[in-house]
């Protein structure tokens, strides 16, 4: 399996049909492949957490939701190593650029925990009043569960994994072209649940756990690699 924190390029693949040469990370592959071929059919779940594994995966508070805040929160810090680097050729739009992209990583890895309330069990009753799940998070806000929070995801995702390489190949806060798969596979399946709900079949299983650890990931692969390589490189400039 494709290491998805290396910043080397994607390596050729053998296998028994031929050789694979990827431009792009095949770990998201690879991970809906373990996630759907394995873990959805793994037996003795109910024996032992009283649910299916893939059930206990994709619930709330369960490991792909620890994963995620995890992912984001390396993100946040990779992206304030980047700032850090860069501190010294003064503020400009990269860097700014730099700083939104850390402060959403950080909004993010603080709403999966609702900042620290699963852990301390302290939050805010204004906001849990309001909140479709009885947390202190503004994500689960009735107007922005239903009306913003797929559209933001699945605008962003397009955003990192196609229009941001893709438009502005240099503006190096947009991840790669080698990262793409971690984030359209995220929009497509937002695009797909939403319009399912115009479909004349019963709306698609919310598997949105599954598909946001691919994000979070992506990002810290990302940030990760910029963080490493750094090396004031005149791009910076821009």
């Amino acid at each position: 399996m494709l290491n998805p924190f290396s910043f080397s390029p994607p390596k050729r693949i053998n296998t028994p049909w031929g050789n694979i040469e990827p431009k792009v990370d095949i770990f998201p592959i690879l991970y809906l492949i373990f996630i759907y071929g394995l873990v959805y059919i793994l037996p003795f779940g109910r024996d032992i957490i009283g649910i299916s594994w893939f059930d206990w995966c994709r619930s709330e508070d369960g490991p792909l939701e620890w994963i995620q805040f995890a992912g984001f929160l390396l993100a946040f810090i990779c992206s304030l190593i980047v700032l850090w680097k860069r501190r010294r050729r003064g503020i400009n739009r990269l860097w700014i650029a730099w700083l939104v992209l850390a402060l959403i990583c950080f909004f993010v890895a603080g709403e999966e925990i609702s900042w620290g309330e699963r852990i301390t069990g302290f939050g805010l009753d204004s906001l849990r009043e309001i909140n479709i799940q009885g947390e202190s998070n503004i994500h689960n806000i009735s107007f922005f569960h239903h009306k913003l929070l797929d559209p933001a995801f699945e605008i962003s995702c397009l955003l990192f994994g196609w229009v941001g390489w893709h438009l502005w190949p240099n503006f190096d806060v947009f991840p790669g072209k080698r990262y793409s798969l971690y984030f359209l596979f995220v929009a497509l399946f937002y695009f797909y649940f939403d319009i399912s709900y115009a479909s004349t079949i019963k709306q698609i299983r919310n598997d949105q756990e599954i598909f946001e650890v691919l994000m979070s990931l992506g990002l810290l692969s990302h940030c990760w690699s910029v963080a490493i390589q750094e090396k004031f490189s005149p791009r910076d400039s821009t």
